[in-house]
C-alpha cells in the first residue's frame, strides 16, 4: 500500500535524480533470486543525500505516527533497513534492533542483534521489497522471539501480485514511499524512458521470472 500519491512521486523523482534506480531495458540486471531484471533500486544511495534521507525519514515517522500504534521497538531487515530504521527509532525516541538473513555463524550466533524487548509492538523497515521473502524472513525471526511484529516500511515497493499475497497470508501490513507504477510514471515524466523502453519494461512487469530467459 502506498502511503501518499504526492509521496510516491517525490521519492520517484529523488530516487531518478540520484541514480538510486537504473533502468537498463537493453542490458538486464541479475537479481539475487536469479530473476532477470530491466531496473535494479539500489536504495542505500540515498543515506549520501540528507535531504533525501531525510525525507524519507519523516515520512517513515509520519506513517507511524498516524497510522501505527506507537512502536516499542523499531527492527531494520539487514543491511539495507538498517541506517534508515535507526533513524525513524532515533525521532521517535524507540530502542532499535536489527535482523540478519541468517544466525551468526560465530561469537553468540545471533541473528537478531540489539536488546529485544520480547511482546512489544515492532514496526519493521526495509529498504526494498520485491519478492517479500527475504522481508518476510526477518518478521518471522522477529516472531520467533515473542514479538509482535505486524507493520513493515519500505522505500520501495515492486508491487509484484505475488508478494501481496504473501505479506496477506503472513498478515503483515505492508506500507511504502514508492513503488514500480510511481516510479514509470515519474520516469517518463521526466524523458528518462521512451517508448519502447516503457514496453520492456511493462512486460517485465507482467512475468519477471520468466522475462529475458
Amino acid at each position: 500500500m502506498i502511503y501518499n500519491e504526492e509521496v510516491a512521486l517525490t521519492v520517484a523523482e529523488f530516487l531518478l535524480q540520484i541514480k538510486a534506480i537504473k533502468l537498463e531495458p537493453t542490458k538486464p540486471f541479475t537479481w539475487a533470486s536469479g530473476w532477470n531484471s530491466p531496473i535494479y533500486c539500489d536504495n542505500r544511495v540515498t543515506l549520501s543525500h540528507p535531504t533525501i534521507r531525510t525525507y524519507i525519514r519523516q515520512n517513515f515517522v509520519d506513517i507511524v505516527e498516524t497510522k501505527m500504534d506507537k512502536p516499542g521497538t523499531i527492527a531494520g531487515v539487514a543491511t539495507g533497513g538498517i541506517a534508515h530504521g535507526v533513524l525513524v527509532a532515533q525521532e521517535l525516541g524507540v530502542p532499535f534492533v536489527y535482523v540478519r538473513p541468517e544466525s551468526k555463524k560465530h561469537g553468540l550466533g545471533n541473528q537478531i542483534e540489539g536488546q529485544l524487548v520480547t511482546n512489544s509492538g515492532i514496526v519493521v523497515v526495509e529498504d526494498l521489497v520485491s519478492t517479500g521473502k527475504s522481508s518476510l524472513a526477518a518478521v518471522e525471526a522477529l516472531r520467533a522471539e515473542g514479538c509482535d511484529a505486524k507493520h513493515m516500511l519500505a522505500i520501495f515497493d515492486y508491487g509484484f501480485e505475488q508478494t501481496a499475497e504473501l505479506f496477506k497470508k503472513n498478515k503483515v501490513e505492508l506500507v511504502t514511499l514508492c513503488d514500480y507504477e510511481h516510479l514509470i510514471k515519474k520516469a517518463i515524466e521526466l524523458d528518462y524512458i521512451n517508448n519502447s523502453h516503457l514496453e520492456t519494461l511493462m512486460n517485465w512487469r507482467e512475468n519477471p521470472a520468466k522475462w529475458g530467459k
